[in-house]
């Protein structure tokens, strides 16, 4: 099982739409065929409601009841204990058009990022106790890893405590990127605050182990974290084309932009690389503006690919879809060869 987060500084800029959408992809289209799990980790539940739709997300908070959602997985934790609840029930791939599994997100949980601040400085001090709370994340994968070939985290557009310990525990993630000068800042933002907390963070890990040896292993945890929150791809995407003799481009202002960000990914994240990920295929595509499609496939509660004219897909949307699933193929089959999921190495 491979853990993947799509993480990016700045908002705005599509992360859940391409979260959900390639996750659809590669568990319905993609061969072979993947058993996906999204984990809404966003206080704001984009992917929750994008997967479930207004009625389901209107029951399920409705009730006042966190038990099926992230929050309830963690309030052990909110609670001061240092395990997450294990008794881990997604809601079933057969009940949404995503095909796949989901964990809902709760607006309670920026309660417990509140815990998950404060359990830091403990962690810088080496309490095993604090290291043991932030390390929540490794304790959900280690209780859903028979059951998923791929689990996908969504993540808010922070640099706050509950994105640092989803980050300490998947293998690896993905930066969506809009066409812009602030998303090369956030690539420099992002860079900064994991240099900064990874050191905290290993130098933490050494206070404990020095303090009691051996204790880290004892509760299923390493010492050296570093095989974790490596950079895996990126994409491009929300610019503005023309049609140059048949072909389409970004407008000037957005292809000078375009241009730059290779430079900012190779100056800011390459230290994050995943061994043996080639930074020539770190791009993954650029995803263009897909104008009505995105609001269409959100009304529907669907993936982009699996709009019918049943949920009023109607005219050059037809078209504007099969480009979309043209361009949808090699970001999935880039993404897998990274993560190390098969696919082809394009």
């Amino acid at each position: 099982m491979i853990s993947l987060s799509f993480f990016n500084n700045k908002g705005g800029v599509g992360k859940t739409t391409l979260a959900c959408n390639v996750a659809a992809f590669m568990a319905e289209r993609s061969e072979p065929r993947l058993r996906v799990l999204i984990v809404d980790a966003d206080p704001q539940c984009n992917a929750t409601q994008l997967i479930l739709g207004e009625e389901k997300v209107t029951k399920l908070y409705a009730a006042e009841a966190t038990q099926s959602t992230l929050a309830g997985v963690l309030m052990p934790i909110s609670h001061g204990e240092a395990v997450i609840d294990k008794n881990i029930t997604p809601l079933s791939a057969a009940d949404n058009r995503f095909g796949v599994d989901l964990l809902p997100g709760h607006p309670h949980m920026s309660l417990v990022e509140d815990r998950l601040a404060t359990e830091w400085g403990k962690v810088m001090g080496g309490d095993v106790g604090g290291i043991r709370k932030t390390n929540w994340c490794r304790q959900l994968l280690e209780g859903v890893k028979e059951s998923y070939d791929l689990v996908i985290f969504d993540l808010g557009p922070s640099l706050g405590a509950l994105n640092r310990t989803v980050l300490i525990g998947v293998d690896a993630f993905v930066t969506p990127m809009g066409c812009d000068i602030f998303s090369i800042m956030g690539i420099k933002n992002i860079s900064e605050w994991l240099t900064a907390w990874t050191g905290e963070y290993k130098l933490g890990l050494r206070h404990c182990e020095n303090r009691e040896r051996g204790v880290l292993a004892h509760y299923g945890m390493t010492a050296d974290p570093d095989d974790k929150y490596r950079f895996v791809g990126y994409t491009v995407q929300q610019y503005i084309t023309k049609s140059i003799r048949g072909e389409r481009r970004a407008t000037r202002a957005y292809e000078e932009i375009k241009s730059e960000i290779p430079a900012a990914v190779d100056a800011h994240l390459s230290r994050f690389l995943r061994p043996g990920t080639d930074p020539a295929k770190l791009k993954l595509g650029d995803i263009p503006h897909l104008f009505s499609l995105v609001p269409l496939a959100q009304s529907a509660n669907a993936p982009i690919h699996d709009l019918t004219s049943k949920d009023s897909l109607v005219g050059s949307q037809f078209q504007q879809q099969q480009v979309y699933i043209g361009m949808v193929q090699p970001v999935v089959d880039q993404l897998r060869s990274n993560i190390g999921l098969g696919g082809s190495d394009v």
